[in-house]
């Protein structure tokens, strides 16, 4: 009698408990996130789960008390209950790992537009670049295998009475433009880390008879972290952003071009910023007789700075550069001199109209030397070994104008010149001009087919004169 009351007791508390189990149950299917909601009762409410499937298990099992040992019997059938919902617990908790660990091994969005994050790691990177073909007409040519004949390179036209009868008329094709990008971009508590590397095919030429195998060189290597910036870039004297756009890669004749390693601060402040940098240092010099050598005699970095206004009326920039020319030579004309050069430019792009712009930029000082595109020497030797340093001056000015969102012109005019002293040899560069016009289609964000016609000329210290006259196709595809 006793055991039956305690039997009626225990099934009435299983039906309650069975009533509450049903209860979650019913909650959790009516539930859009049934997966989690189960696995939420697994993990918060074990006893109970286990109570409910070993409850419904002894009363499922009632009718069998009449057996010889129903209490032992229904103890059984709790404990091989128990163990199995015990097995389903480790498969549930395996299987939540699986998840985070796929989850963990992801390669997700990065924080930046087109990149993407490693496993593990909060570090956004980014690839691109380009793959650019150019087919050149040339006259006159710059000579067998030579770079000037895919870029202009004002230093290569040939001068003189005789400068056309050489290379007349040629055609060429190549893809050494083509470019290929990686950059990061990783945050802290100074701010974003950055790194940046580029490189294109412009170095040492292959073979132009069978594989054309040119070798990639190094564009950029550097570094950020807040306002410091490490590693191998554009000069801090130049603006970039004031370059014409042109489908020829060499460009104007008159932009201050140069890339090289460099330590650089940036600080932005209402309207603008200001950077300053410490560069690389080259002096190269030319000897009376016109050889030119580079001195690699330098202690001193180059200084450089840039004011940078951004303002309603367009981008402005003032650039500065200070730098040690020094030869240590004892070759003759023996040379143990230094002297300070320096120089100053004003940038500016203008907006025009709602799409149009005009860009410009000119420099003038006695530092200026090799970086006007490496078109002057920095520094002249005279009988004595004494260094001379000639006033310089570079301009550009280019209006880009827009027919319609994906077709556009460009008409850039460029020159440079310098003062030379008498005594000077007569083969050293004394000036170049340059006018490139352009009509650049983009049927597609990422396609530019261009057509340009380039006309540019170099004169010599002697007065001797050449011209070159080039038309350029172009087909750019970036990525």
């Amino acid at each position: 009698m006793e055991f039956s009351l305690r039997l009626v007791g225990f099934a009435t508390q299983g039906l309650q408990v069975s009533h509450e189990c049903h209860a979650l149950r019913e909650g959790v299917s009516n539930d859009s996130s049934t997966l989690g909601r189960k696995i939420f009762m697994l993990h918060t409410r074990p006893s109970l789960t286990t109570l409910c499937l070993a409850v419904s298990a002894a009363l499922s099992g009632i009718p069998n008390f009449a057996r010889a040992d129903p209490v032992e019997d229904l103890k059984t059938q709790v404990d091989a209950l128990l163990q199995k919902v015990s097995d389903l617990e480790q498969k549930q908790r395996a299987t939540e790992a699986q998840s985070v660990s796929a989850a963990a091994g992801a390669v997700t969005g990065g924080a930046t537009k087109g990149s993407f994050k490693l496993p593990g790691s909060n570090t956004s990177v980014t690839f691109g670049g380009y793959v650019k073909l150019d087919g050149v007409f040339t006259n006159p040519s710059a000579g067998v295998a030579s770079t000037a004949d895919l870029e202009l390179e004002p230093g290569s036209i040939a001068v003189g009475p005789n400068a056309k009868d050489g290379e007349r008329n040629q055609f060429k094709l190549g893809a050494r433009q083509s470019r290929l990008f990686a950059g990061t971009s990783t945050p802290t508590a100074w701010g974003a880390l950055t790194t940046y590397v580029e490189g294109d095919l412009y170095g040492a030429a292959g073979n132009e008879s069978v594989s054309n195998s040119n070798n990639f060189r190094v564009r950029h290597a550097y570094g950020t972290l807040g306002g410091l910036l490490a590693g191998q870039t554009w000069t801090n004297f130049s603006d970039v952003s004031a370059y014409p756009e042109t489908v020829d890669f060499g460009g104007s004749v008159g932009e201050i071009f140069a890339r090289q390693a460099q330590v650089r601060w940036t600080k932005s402040f209402a309207g603008g910023q200001w950077s300053v940098a410490l560069e690389n240092p080259e002096t190269v010099a030319t000897l009376l007789n016109g050889t030119q050598f580079r001195a690699d005699d330098d202690r001193l970095p180059d200084l450089t700075g840039m004011v940078r206004f951004n303002t309603a009326y367009g981008n402005y920039s003032i650039a500065g550069l200070a730098r040690q020319l020094r030869v240590d030579s004892l070759s003759a004309p023996a040379s143990r001199e230094q002297k300070l050069g320096t120089a100053l430019g004003v940038n500016g792009v203008v907006p025009l109209f709602s799409t149009d712009d005009v860009r410009f930029s000119v420099y003038y000082g006695n530092g200026i030397g090799r970086y006007a595109t490496g078109f002057f020497t920095d520094a002249l030797l005279d009988a004595n070994g004494h260094i001379i340093l000639p006033r310089e001056w570079t301009a550009t000015v280019a209006y880009r104008h827009y027919w319609a969102p994906t077709l556009r012109s460009t008409l850039a005019l460029s020159g440079l010149g310098a003062s030379k002293p008498e005594g000077t040899a007569d083969t050293a560069n004394k000036g170049a001009k340059s006018a490139h016009l352009n009509v650049i289609w983009s049927p597609v964000p990422q396609t530019n087919i261009g057509l340009e016609f380039i006309h540019a000329s170099r004169e010599i210290q002697n007065g001797q004169a050449g011209a070159l006259n080039r038309v350029q196709a172009s087909v750019q595809y970036f990525f």
